[in-house]
């Protein structure tokens, strides 16, 4: 679907190289530009897949850096700024995730590229935007998730505050990214004018805080710690069986009362303090110990089929291998292998996108498209990356 864009990206670690895989699994080409010593999730592990020879990889840069070209070029160096620039001046987008300023330096901040080809979308993804008494910070998952509020509301009262297990922040920030590049590119087509696009890691997370944010704007109250439960509606989270924890989502009224009849508590969808979900909420601790001591008489498989045939949405708490052994993963395509040049058969996860998404290629190897890239693209010479590789502007992959 993306197949005539071309997709600069100077980003590193996950929010930047999250957006540019999404795109990739469209079918855009992606020139993924990393230092001489690579990017920096290259070496956070263990987990890595190690291969026959010693060569290896980490877990982390495999999950979001399938389908790209890899080049390293020291950007420093400006013979290797240089060959960046060029490279920008043959693409359609440029993503980069340096600390405000930093890219001015070597010339390749989005003013500068986008005086030399005004059609070009740059996307900058920072800690806290390009403007702001913040602006300069570094911004990492965990402090943002501190920083935003989600912290605060996540974990239970007793335990304190618990970050969630993925940093969610900066895979939602990649996907703003994303919508904003394709958003620019669609205006582009109007207009023929190119865009600079300023995503903080901040914004995305209060945004993102959505209903949670409205509700304390509206009252003037921070949410509380809940553990796996919902401030509005109830029941919704998690409950004990006598085995194992499996949640229990009950989204409107018909559902609950279904759930009363399927747990043999009927008196509770009758009365009058539990009819509506209102209700529910302000009386959660009178109704909530009722369900929790029915629900652990019996197996979590037992209640899992009695709900199931009630109409009642619940769900087993899953491991991720567990997640992915649901038969519901190979009707849907998500669990993937690609076949790594160094590393063999490699499992992953799929594009969601499904039939849209283009067959995964590995992720690259340090330097693995250097020459290729840019003996293609700006037509250099073997003798002239002899020489860069040489002098330590770029690394050629053997």
């Amino acid at each position: 679907m993306l197949s005539d864009l071309t997709i600069l990206d100077l980003s590193r670690v996950l929010a930047g190289p999250y957006a540019t895989q999404t795109l990739a699994d469209l079918g855009a080409t992606v020139w993924k530009i990393e230092s001489l010593r690579g990017d920096d999730t290259r070496g956070w592990g263990p987990p890595f897949a190690v291969g026959e020879e010693g060569e290896r990889a980490s877990a982390y840069f495999l999950s979001v850096n399938r389908g790209k070209q890899g080049l390293a070029i020291d950007l420093k160096d400006p013979r290797g700024a240089d060959l960046v620039r060029a490279l920008a001046r043959r693409a359609d987008v440029v993503i980069e995730n340096f600390k405000v300023g930093d890219l001015e330096r070597y010339g390749l901040d989005a003013a500068t590229l986008r005086a030399a080809d005004p059609r070009l979308v740059v996307c900058s993804i920072t800690g806290f935007g390009q403007t702001g008494p913040r602006r300069y910070e570094a911004g990492y998952d965990a402090s943002l998730q501190a920083m935003s509020g989600v912290m605060a509301m996540t974990g239970h009262p007793e335990t304190g505050p618990a970050k969630v297990g993925v940093a969610w922040i900066d895979v939602l920030t990649g996907t703003h990214a994303a919508i904003a590049i394709l958003a620019a590119l669609r205006r582009r087509d109007r207009t023929g004018e190119g865009a600079t696009i300023d995503l903080a890691l901040f914004d995305v997370a209060l945004a993102s805080l959505v209903n949670q944010a409205q509700a304390a704007l509206l009252t003037g109250e921070a949410p509380k710690q809940l553990g796996s439960a919902h401030p509005t509606i109830v029941p919704y989270g998690a409950f004990d069986a006598s085995d194992a924890p499996f949640v229990i989502a009950c989204g409107n009224d018909g559902q609950f009362a279904r759930l009363c009849r399927a747990l043999d508590l009927p008196e509770l969808a009758l009365d009058a303090r539990f009819r509506t979900n209102a209700g529910r909420v302000v009386a959660r601790d009178a109704l909530l110990p009722t369900l929790a001591a029915r629900v652990r008489e019996r197996s979590r498989s037992t209640w899992l089929a009695v709900l199931r045939d009630a109409d009642v949405p619940a769900t087993p708490v899953n491991d991720v291998l567990e997640a992915f052994a649901d038969p519901q993963v190979d009707a849907r395509g998500m669990r993937t292998v690609t076949d790594h040049p160094g590393l063999g058969p490699l499992p992953g996860v799929a594009s969601p996108f499904g039939p849209h998404a283009v067959p995964p290629s590995p992720s690259p190897r340090l330097g693995e498209h250097t020459a290729s890239v840019l003996t293609r693209e700006l037509g250099l010479a073997q003798h002239e990356l002899d020489a860069l590789a040489r002098a330590g502007v770029l690394e050629v992959a053997a």
